[in-house]
């Protein structure tokens, strides 16, 4: 009797999940990422103010990342959770502002959005709806000032270079857990401050050390360009 219930069990749950309710979101911890859009337009200056205006001198939201600890991480979880503009309508104004879109063609920030929600925001969907996930990323960037916490150290956008370490040093004096950066080059082939990264527990609410960092390298002097 109890092997006939163990078997009926288990064909419950194969249903389930082919009927597409069941989605594997595990993951380890979140990339937090932000960027700096002076270095973007460096290099993308042909398509790079939203339709909504030139963002703000400041480091922008690019995504919330789900990763495992071996450097790996998920993507397009769930297919059938598509992005919906109205379940994040109250956040809009802040997204805007917050996560604008920098990428060619100019758009209003929707289609930024709906790539980040659908390739990296569903595999967290276990824990954060998609609401979630977006407001999530807002208080978190809200929690950590990068830009304060440079120019407080006399890091300051004016297109000068100045020393990874001392970068690093001052985030994480702040910040209280070390960064990742991460560099591209300008038009000059100057290394650049581009991207900062901070990990997340599974939450999504609470700053950890970083399990592991991603690939790449800057040099030892990095630019900070004006925006």
């Amino acid at each position: 009797m109890k092997a006939n219930s163990t078997v009926t069990l288990i064909k419950i749950l194969v249903l389930v999940c082919l009927s597409g309710l069941c989605v594997s979101q595990d993951f380890d911890f979140f990339y937090f990422v932000q960027q700096w859009p002076g270095s973007y337009c460096d290099t993308k200056q042909s398509c790079c103010y939203p339709t909504t205006g030139k963002p703000a001198a400041d480091f922008g939201i690019h995504g919330l990342w789900p990763n495992y600890r071996d450097g790996k991480y998920p993507q397009n979880c769930d297919s059938k959770n598509l992005f919906d503009p109205d379940k994040i309508a109250d956040l809009r104004s802040s997204m805007q502002k917050k996560w604008p879109t920098l990428a060619c063609p100019s758009g209003n920030g929707v289609g930024f959005w709906t790539h980040e929600w659908e390739k990296h925001g569903t595999c967290s969907e276990s824990v954060l709806d998609q609401h979630g996930y977006f407001q999530a990323a807002l208080v978190l960037q809200k929690q950590v000032n990068l830009l304060q916490a440079l120019t407080s150290a006399g890091i300051n956008p004016d297109g000068r270079s100045y020393s990874l370490s001392n970068i690093k040093s001052a985030l994480q004096e702040t910040v209280g857990f070390t960064p990742w950066i991460e560099c591209n080059t300008d038009t000059s082939g100057n290394s650049q401050l581009y991207q900062i990264y901070l990990c997340v527990d599974t939450t999504g609410k609470n700053l950890i050390e970083c399990p592991v960092f991603p690939k790449g390298k800057c040099g030892s002097q990095i630019e900070f360009p004006s925006f």
